[in-house]
């Protein structure tokens, strides 16, 4: 399949509550929400949007966060994931989805857990790809360093610099430059106001806040070449939460474009299972 915009749903907005956001859609079934990291978009889930093997039997939804590409940004500047969670609760409102399977993507896997801590009647299961655990537990200097970074590739090196050094990082030593050019057009779209109160909270929160509150289905999944969550990270946090956990040969830290075959496959198992569940 060819990583082109054209073979994208197209991207859709609404207004939700207090929040403007856009998404894009595919398939038919039970409702599956996707949720992107820090550096993504809607547009990033592209080999999941387009998997007959998904799309047939379930109903994808992958947002823009907020702050992203067309979506408003958060009141906050410094939100927790219970914001973005709060965002997401007004997103399924107003397309009148009351039980999903959430899928979250390093940052959004927070973002997944936090919705779920809160509405775990709502959620079917989490499937959590390459998750970001967050800094909260870190010393005040580390906090720091995180965000700092972040902030400084918005005023000092650019949004188009760290596009173009930073995509390939994303993806395994062997990843085609089609998908190095696909990671690194989705980095460039990249606006402030979206990626630094994200970067606060990656700095500034912890997943095990919110997954220690959850009782459903999870499944996590880790590159095996992921040096941003590496695989020892996600299978002790997996351990922790006595979760399965998958490692993907060949695939880095953005694993569902990097080896989207194995992903899929492990998705569609997990799907499956999770929605069949009621929640309660």
């Amino acid at each position: 399949m060819s990583l082109s915009i054209n073979n994208l749903p197209e991207l859709q907005l609404g207004n939700f509550s207090q929040y403007r956001l856009g998404w894009r859609e595919a398939g038919l079934g039970d409702a599956v929400v996707l949720l992107h990291g820090i550096s993504s978009s809607s547009a990033s889930w592209i080999s999941q949007l387009t998997a007959s093997s998904l799309t047939h039997h379930y109903h994808l939804y992958c947002w823009d966060a907020p702050g992203y590409m067309n979506s408003i940004e958060l009141d906050t500047k410094t939100p927790v994931a219970l914001d973005y969670a709060d965002a997401l609760e007004a997103f399924l409102d107003g397309l009148g989805l009351q039980q999903v399977v959430l899928v979250g993507h390093s940052l959004g896997a927070i973002m997944a857990c936090a919705f779920a801590s809160l509405h775990p009647h709502r959620v079917k299961g989490l499937f959590l790809a390459d998750p970001a655990q967050g800094y909260a537990t870190k010393s005040l200097e580390e906090r720091n360093r995180v965000y700092g970074q972040r902030h400084d590739i918005v005023f000092k090196s650019g949004i188009a610099a760290y596009a173009q050094h930073r995509a390939a990082a994303l993806l395994s030593p062997d990843a085609t430059p089609e998908k190095i050019e696909w990671v690194k057009s989705i980095m460039g779209k990249l606006n402030p106001q979206g990626f630094l109160p994200a970067a606060w909270m990656l700095a500034h929160d912890d997943i095990s806040l919110y997954l220690n509150a959850y009782t459903g289905p999870i499944e996590m999944l880790v590159g095996a070449e992921d040096t941003i969550t590496p695989p020892s990270q996600v299978s002790q946090l997996a351990q922790q939460k006595r979760s399965p956990v998958s490692i993907i040969p060949g695939a880095g830290h953005a694993s569902y474009l990097d080896q989207p075959t194995v992903f899929n496959h492990h998705l569609t198992q997990f799907l499956s299972i999770a929605s069949q569940r009621k929640s309660s």
